[in-house]
């Protein structure tokens, strides 16, 4: 059983769907499953394996829809002969921690712009795990010998490959090119997808400037308020080695929930306050 679990673990991954491993790391008196059984969870609520059914068996998988949403592990306790075990028969006078563990894929970070900040981006995302795909539409700097570490390296008009490419959920995206049109109309067709991540390089000035032409142009102004912009952290970033280290930060910092998006009142503020 466990070798078909470890089976769908790795098709998981290699899919980049997340889910969760549950896992009976101990038990205590007589128990349905014996320590190491198994099974999977994933977010739309699909089994694969079991360890032993019944009312916590339910709990658990509740519990790991719930680590997968929060991608933090969880270690739970049951009884089996209390009034929880009683209500499917399972009285087996044994006690079961069971252990649930999120299993995310490596990260997907989609460079938009191949420039100076996007080469040492992707050489540095790279580097701490992230699986990095680049676009642009300059084969000078979008190309393999620029990006030997890079799991895709396209060359082509940003707007149209954007627009044919379905980007996961779990996606974290950067958006630095050369100028204000390009990046402008990145945002126009990112805005609305459902991302991990969205970033936009710029002053406050070019940022608020970018926002009012997107809104004023129909873009609705709630798909902004997910966007960081200006991208980073705040760490006195001057060159683009250090602007990248400051984007990485903050991608770092939203992989492990350290990070949330910026909220209406800095928005606003934004707009309002041009350099």
């Amino acid at each position: 059983m466990n070798q078909e679990v470890f089976a769908a673990v790795a098709d998981a991954l290699e899919r980049g769907e997340a889910a969760a491993l549950v896992t009976i790391v101990s038990t205590t008196g007589s128990t349905p499953q014996r320590v190491g059984a198994k099974m999977l969870v994933f977010g739309d609520g699909r089994l694969v394996g079991t360890i032993g059914g019944g009312c916590y068996e339910n709990d658990a998988f509740w519990k790991a829809r719930e680590a997968i949403a929060n991608r933090r592990p969880l270690l739970l306790h049951y009884e089996l002969a209390d009034d929880f075990a009683q209500e499917t028969g399972l009285v087996c006078g044994g006690q079961m921690d069971v252990y649930i563990e999120p299993i995310e894929p490596s990260p997907e970070l989609y460079v938009i712009g191949a420039g100076h900040v996007g080469y040492h981006l992707a050489r540095l995302a790279h580097d701490v795990g992230f699986r990095v795909h680049v676009v642009d539409d300059r084969e000078k700097f979008a190309n393999r010998e620029r990006f030997p570490g890079a799991a895709e390296v396209v060359t082509e008009d940003i707007p149209a490959w954007i627009g044919r490419t379905a980007l996961p959920a779990h996606a974290y995206v950067v958006i630095v090119t050369r100028g204000h049109t390009n990046d402008l109309e990145a945002l126009r067709a990112l805005a609305p997808r459902d991302l991990r991540y969205l970033g936009l390089i710029g002053s406050r000035a070019k940022v608020a400037r970018i926002y009012e032409e997107l809104t004023t142009n129909g873009t609705d102004a709630n798909l902004l308020k997910k966007v960081h912009a200006p991208i980073g952290l705040d760490i006195g970033a001057v060159t683009p080695q250090e602007i990248a280290v400051s984007i990485l930060s903050e991608l770092i910092a939203v992989k492990h929930g350290k990070a949330g998006i910026r909220d209406a009142a800095e928005l606003s503020m934004r707009w309002n306050n041009l350099d």
